[in-house]
């Protein structure tokens, strides 16, 4: 009997795990009769992206109800519905008592059971539709929205017309006129606390409608209108690709969005409350690193706040100062100026004519500012039926206009075409420049500052043309005649050209071809005679210094400008690829701390690069002798950092590629005779694409000493490597020396290891450079020394990006910044004579010359 009862409860125990599966299937709904409670989940159908349920945030005291990814490993709240009300308690205190239910009406609500035996119930959140619903459901779809429908699926109420602090694709922010809502993000207070916080980001819709960042009652960033293509404060949107941006402005609604065209990107724009890494962050999940990566973010550097230079000033990061004034305007404080403050702004050095629109008879007239994020459009007139020549002629129409721009440059350039106007009527303010992109804003001024006579100098002005106009005459015919002669005798020894490269075996060039970065070069080709004559036949004493592409040297040409040639060695471990890559990259890059290439000569089987030349030769010249690094005091060194730190960021960030260099070193750092830093030798450099956050390569070229251990060791690099090699050339600076050999006094094999041990024991003034001889601000060079730990921690996570490094560079209170950690050390241990016996190359010692590993498969 008992046997039969055995048989019998394991055929029931089977049956009832055959019935499991079905029993506990996920469900994406919210029924009348069935609550979600505080241990269940509701999973979106169809590829299951978003899970809705009760959480606690880690190191919280409240229970909320959100949603969440179902695919990220790190549980990310993407949106929270009782936010400004939690229940108390973890979510294990809540069990059985906090449920999630509808109504047979269609209420939606949160109900927390307390009291005795859980009898008093009390709501904590609710949602009422404006009639009610028959067959109501609450669903969590694929996109992350929960809607509450009727049994036809009509929608009363979605999530996605609450955003908390983060936009996902296709949801929207700005205004809906038709409901009048006003859909914003709001920051959690803290990572425990997603309650509102202070920073808020919204769409404000006067004049042309831009988006801002408040903390507080205080604006932090702001977009800049959108011009038809994207927003001009954030000029890199175009080089996104797999994303559509929408901006929709019209009389029902003025909303921005995003859309993702593959499923398998996962990818948000986040407000949260610390600056660390920007208010504003978009980021993508990185499935292979089990980690979100963060590839844009604001405000990211000083010309991102909101109007640092004032009314009428520009801000530009690639100056310094980053203020400057528009031309025809002068500092309100030169003394505030002075000591780099130009929040006051500048005033117009001379009043506008304003004639223009009564007689016609006025001087005012136009600059072009290139490469803007146009002034704060907040008061700004817009007409979208302009022209940009009628929007020219409606602003000098009117006296109070001080500049105008297209509203819509699609099918334009955004060089002084597009359609609809936008003009100001009053100062301009938080005005800056880009490198590359950007709009053209055309600012009016005076005739006098335009360059241009007045009406009152007419008459003068002809009788002096009149006079000069015989003696212009005649020089014009001599000069002619020379001319022609010069020509004929560079036809014969310079011929100019367009080089037809549009990629790279060894860049990402390739995947540019058909777009506007794939376009040809259009580079001068000069004559292999033409530059042997310049550098005497590539004399010995002609030579300036040879690497690891070839030797360089000096030359002159015909018509006296100075140049530096640096030819391809048969013996050099760089070769064509190398070559081309340069030629491509360099060739399309523009900014003051980066060497400009002026051309280049392919015969036979030399190749050639031709460069402007630089008279203070490179910085390891001056760096790592000491007969000359005594030259070097402290406020040029510090100008050199700052300088190649805004080098890289342009490389990382600003130019039309984003560009690893991959052998950042004091040898590649030239200098002009200004001392001004110019990044060069990009025959390493690569190009990534704009989803790609690293790449891992088989074949590890660089240069000892300065490589990262992720690079060196398992071929992975990525902007972080760069950032790596930055902070080792900052600590070299500091010091004056190499990162390389035993610093016995320390116990140390490099650079590294002797600074870290410095900091940690509080002496780290003792790594600056004895040729200061103590001539230096103290604070600053710990700040340094800090920013260069920084950059060389071990894992690149930890690293900053180049624009936080030149904020942390211009911080004025160096306790605000991250504490380092161990920095990356490729080697802790000295070399017995039987390790520099053998063959096989010891990557614990580093040296400073350019080297190519192959690593085995």
């Amino acid at each position: 009997m008992a046997s039969i009862d055995f048989y019998h409860h394991l055929l029931l125990s089977l049956a009832l795990l055959l019935l499991l599966p079905t029993a506990c299937q996920a469900r994406d709904t919210v029924t009348p009769g069935r609550p979600l409670g505080a241990n269940e989940t509701l999973v979106s159908g169809g590829d299951a992206s978003f899970v809705l349920g009760f959480f606690t945030p880690p190191g919280g005291n409240g229970t909320y109800l959100g949603v969440w990814y179902s695919k990220v490993s790190v549980r990310t709240v993407v949106w929270v519905a009782n936010r400004e009300r939690p229940i108390p308690g973890h979510v294990a205190d809540n069990l059985g008592r906090a449920t999630l239910s509808v109504s047979a009406t269609g209420t939606l609500s949160i109900v927390n059971a307390a009291g005795n035996n859980n009898s008093r119930h009390v709501v904590v959140w609710s949602v009422t539709p404006a009639s009610r619903l028959a067959s109501p459901t609450a669903k969590i779809l694929d996109n992350g929205n929960l809607v509450l429908a009727d049994g036809n699926g009509v929608a009363a109420w979605q999530g996605f017309d609450h955003p908390t602090d983060t936009l996902l694709p296709d949801m929207k922010l700005g205004i809906d006129y038709v409901t009048g809502r006003n859909r914003t993000l709001t920051a959690w207070k803290s990572p425990s606390d997603p309650s509102p916080g202070p920073v808020v980001m919204a769409m404000d819709t006067s004049g042309d409608p831009q988006v801002f960042i408040w903390n507080g009652g205080e604006k932090v960033w702001r977009s800049g209108p959108w011009d038809g293509v994207q927003f001009t404060g954030v000029p890199d949107t175009v080089t996104y690709s797999g994303f559509t941006f929408s901006f929709v402005n019209d009389a029902r609604e003025v909303t921005y969005s995003f859309h993702v065209h593959r499923e398998s990107i996962i990818s948000r724009l986040g407000l949260n409350s610390t600056g660390n890494y920007g208010l504003l962050q978009r980021s993508t999940w990185v499935e292979s690193a089990g980690t979100w990566n963060l590839y844009w973010y604001a405000p990211k550097d000083q010309c991102d706040a909101v109007s640092p230079c004032g009314p009428n000033g520009v801000c530009d990061t690639n100056n310094l100062p980053v203020c400057s004034c528009l031309r025809g305007f002068s500092p309100r404080s030169p003394a505030a100026w002075a000591l780099r403050d130009g929040r006051d702004g500048c005033v117009r050095t001379t009043p506008l004519d304003c004639r223009n629109g009564s007689t016609g008879a006025g001087d005012d007239g136009f600059v072009a500012v290139r490469h803007a994020k146009v002034p704060d459009t907040a008061r700004s007139v817009v007409d979208r039926g302009l022209s940009l020549e009628q929007c020219r002629e409606a602003c000098l129409g009117n006296c109070s206009c001080t500049a105008y721009a297209s509203a819509n440059v699609v099918g334009g350039d955004r060089r002084g075409t597009g359609s609809g106007c936008v003009m100001w009527n009053s100062g301009l303010t938080d005005l800056r420049v880009y490198p590359d992109f950007g709009q053209d804003l055309f600012v009016r001024l005076a005739a006098a500052d335009l360059g241009l006579s007045s009406k009152s100098r007419k008459g003068s002005t002809i009788i002096i043309i009149a006079v000069a106009a015989s003696i212009s005459a005649l020089a014009f015919l001599l000069a002619l005649a020379g001319f022609l002669v010069c020509a004929r005798k560079k036809k014969r020894s310079r011929k100019t050209g367009s080089s037809k490269w549009s990629g790279s075996s060894r860049s990402n060039a390739r995947r540019y071809e058909g777009s506007s970065h794939g376009e040809d070069l259009e580079l001068p080709i000069f004559d292999l005679g033409t530059i042997a004559a310049a550098t005497d036949g590539f004399s010995i004493n002609n030579k300036l210094g040879e690497g690891g592409f070839g030797p360089v040297y000096k030359g002159k040409l015909e018509d006296g400008q100075e140049i530096a040639v640096k030819t391809l060695s048969k013996t050099s471990v760089q070769g064509l690829d190398e070559f081309k890559n340069e030629v491509m990259l360099i060739a399309k890059l523009q900014h003051r701390n980066l060497v400009r290439l002026l051309g280049y000569s392919i015969s036979g089987q030399e190749r050639i690069l031709v460069y402007e030349y630089m008279e203070n030769k490179s910085l390891d010249y001056f760096l790592f002798e000491k007969s000359n690094s005594i030259l070097l005091d402290w406020q040029l060194r510090y100008r050199i950092v700052e300088g190649i730190a805004r080098g890289l960021l342009y490389l990382h960030q600003d130019s039309r590629y984003r560009i690893i260099h991959r052998d950042m070193k004091a040898s590649n750092v030239l200098l002009d005779k200004e001392m001004t830093p110019k990044i060069s030798d990009f025959g390493l450099a690569r190009m990534f694409g704009s989803e790609e956050t690293e790449i891992n390569t088989r074949k590890v070229v660089g240069t000892y000493g300065y490589m990262s251990p992720e690079y060196a060791m398992d071929g992975v690099f990525s902007v972080k490597s760069d950032v790596f090699s930055f902070g080792v050339l900052l600590l070299e600076i500091i010091s004056g020396r190499k990162n390389r050999g035993v610093y016995s006094y320390s116990n140390h094999l490099n650079l590294l290891g002797h600074a870290w041990s410095l900091w940690n024991e509080c002496k780290g003034i003792e790594l600056a450079d004895e040729t200061m001889n103590g001539s230096f601000n103290s604070d600053e060079v710990l700040k340094c020394i800090r920013v260069g730990l920084l950059c060389v921690q071990e894992n690149p996570d930890d690293r900053p990006l180049m624009s936080q490094v030149l904020l942390m560079l211009s911080a004025t209170d160096p306790d605000t910044l991250p504490t380092p950690r161990q920095p990356g050390f490729a080697a802790r241990r000295i070399l017995t004579e039987t390790d520099t016996t053998s063959s096989k190359p010891d990557c614990s010692i580093f040296d400073s010359s350019t080297v190519t590993i192959l690593e085995g498969r």
